[in-house]
């Protein structure tokens, strides 16, 4: 396979900080760990009772949250979970029992208090990272040192390839986009990354980048699901990972989540979160984002400029990165599950094929023997309405016009305290922008639109069909003549190159050149590891797929960009 070409240079970073690990805001939060807990506590407690409003509300709250938990482990319980989750449930609801046969009602509002601190007190300790500087420097090493040495392996034949080094990460995670910027305002301000989100390998994908572009450490919000992993565990401990228990949807935890996220920005931590919540199911680009972890960015934007602070360390920078693969190994299972989840309810039990510290060898091992190259696309960095801001961190407007964010937070020229409708409001804006910016940002490859087009074509033959139905037309309706192919390929390729001259995506250089080629790269490329190809070319000079599903979920990268009106 070509390299990346012309928008991709293999570089070695310095550390943005000199000073070197004990600069990092991580480092001193995890100092702190026992404190900033106790602080977290403290504010979820705040949150919860400023929305609970009085005593029967609050009551009502804490039973609501025991019913789903109880609800949960027996639904989907996980391997993760604490042994202790059944008894501990079972004292609340002893407790609440008391409450309600007791008179004395300041007793009522003591016990109140104790059971909602207890509770608050736990996810605390459940969520919180545990950051430790020679975990640190450990884990990284056997990450970039592993995950070279497959790479090296799969590149070269012989048992002693194991231990070359002709090989680099950076020969197949090409790191393109707003390098230096992220560099730039790393030192100046708190970054907030958001990325797409597509496999498991994402999470220690951009850990490694992270570290790779010499920045310090981030925290990050990783599902709970990953640390039945061992391997995965370990590494989420040592990288400075917080946990987010999807299956928790209560009052209760989501605020302490919020708190956390929040306290742990306004720290000056740089956070990374998916937005998406999730790995994306369907294959798509995020299109709507999980407004909650969001909301804390504006949230500690706002108490930064209650406190006093403006610019330099106290700005808060949202950066957006889409991760580009040719193939997602999970993609069979993700696709089903979405084909099972689409309009039904959203309460799902998650099953993980990897979830095995065996399996998720076996997922890298898989991966690093295929040819296939990954692409990280780094955004512009903004403010936390969507703002493009400049290498002094000032915020600039779509008209290019000098924008003061802080006014955004005051009224009669002082900071405002918590509006929960404009805060709502902000997250919303910022949520489109990061949105446009995936798009934007989002690299085409070849394998991407030969799916794209594939799929399409055999969706416009068969027009009154649903997607259910389609998805089992028989095998002789999805054969495409290659030249019929072409004609409909070429001209999506010339509406992508039309895309990326106005600036509304990226492409990979392997797009250009020869139009047999480029199908050809991309019909070896997409979906290359599964056992049943998604698309392949036979030798009678047909388009086919062994899989509908499959070519179904790559072919939804590319939506999002109104192609589908230029098929005929």
């Amino acid at each position: 396979m070509k390299p990346e070409g012309p928008d991709y240079v293999k570089k070695r970073y310095n550390q943005v900080h000199p000073g070197g690990i004990n600069e990092w805001p991580v480092v001193n939060l995890s100092k702190n760990r026992d404190l900033f807990i106790k602080e977290v506590t403290l504010s979820s407690i705040s949150r919860i009772k400023s929305m609970t409003k009085n005593r029967a509300a609050l009551i009502e709250e804490i039973e609501n949250t025991l019913f789903r938990e109880k609800l949960r482990i027996k639904r989907n319980p996980w391997a993760v979970d604490p042994p202790d989750e059944s008894d501990f449930l079972k004292s609340v609801n002893a407790k609440l029992l008391e409450i309600s046969q007791d008179e004395n009602q300041s007793n009522v509002d003591e016990t109140l208090d104790s059971i909602l601190e207890e509770m608050v007190l736990r996810y605390a300790n459940e969520i919180a990272g545990n950051f430790k500087k020679s975990r640190f420097r450990m884990a990284r090493s056997i990450v970039t040192f592993g995950l070279s040495r497959l790479l090296n392996a799969s590149r070269a034949r012989g048992f002693w390839s194991i231990f070359s080094t002709k090989y680099q990460l950076q020969d197949k995670v090409q790191i393109t986009g707003e390098v230096e910027q992220l560099r730039t305002m790393s030192t100046k301000g708190t970054i907030i990354m958001v990325p797409t989100h597509f496999s498991n390998l994402d999470s220690i994908l951009i850990g490694w980048v992270i570290s790779a572009l010499g920045l310090p450490a981030f925290i990050y919000g990783a599902g709970l699901n990953l640390f039945n992993i061992k391997i995965f565990a370990y590494f989420m401990n040592s990288l400075g990972a917080y946990k987010v228990d999807r299956r928790k949807k209560n009052l209760i935890y989501l605020q302490t989540l919020k708190s956390y996220s929040s306290l742990a920005i306004q720290k000056g931590c740089h956070s990374l979160f998916f937005p998406g919540g999730t790995r994306s199911r369907s294959g798509n680009i995020e299109q709507r984002l999980k407004l909650g972890l969001l909301s804390t960015a504006i949230e500690a934007q706002r108490v930064n400029y209650q406190k006093g602070k403006r610019d330099g360390l106290e700005k808060i920078f949202i950066v957006p990165v889409t991760i580009n693969y040719n193939f997602v190994l999970e993609a069979p299972d993700l696709i089903k599950q979405y084909l099972k989840m689409k309009g039904q309810e959203r309460y799902y039990v998650e099953n993980d094929e990897y979830s095995s510290s065996y399996k998720t060898f076996a997922f890298l091992f898989k991966f690093f023997t295929k040819g296939s190259n990954i692409s990280v696309s780094i955004g512009k960095c903004m403010d936390v309405l969507g703002n493009y801001v400049n290498e002094d961190g000032q915020s600039f407007d779509k008209h290019n016009r000098l924008v003061d964010t802080q006014e955004y937070f005051t009224k009669d020229g002082h900071i405002i305290s918590h509006n929960q409708q404009r805060e709502d409001e902000y997250t919303r804006m910022l949520s489109s922008r990061i949105v446009e910016e995936f798009h934007i940002i989002n690299k085409v490859f070849a394998s991407h639109l030969v799916a794209f087009t594939a799929f399409q074509i055999i969706e416009k033959r068969f027009p009154k069909l649903d997607l259910y139905n389609l998805l089992r037309v028989p095998e002789e309706d999805q054969e495409i003549e290659y030249e019929d192919f072409k004609i409909v390929f070429e001209k999506l390729l010339n509406k992508i190159y039309k895309l990326k001259e106005n600036g509304k995506v990226n492409i990979s250089p392997n797009l250009t050149g020869d139009i047999d080629e480029i199908i050809k790269l991309g019909v070896i490329n997409v979906g290359m590891f599964h056992a049943k190809r998604a698309i392949k070319l036979t030798k009678g000079g047909k388009i086919v797929s062994e899989d509908l599903n499959l070519l179904y979920y790559y072919h939804n990268r590319l939506k999002g960009y109104n192609l589908e009106r230029h098929v005929e």
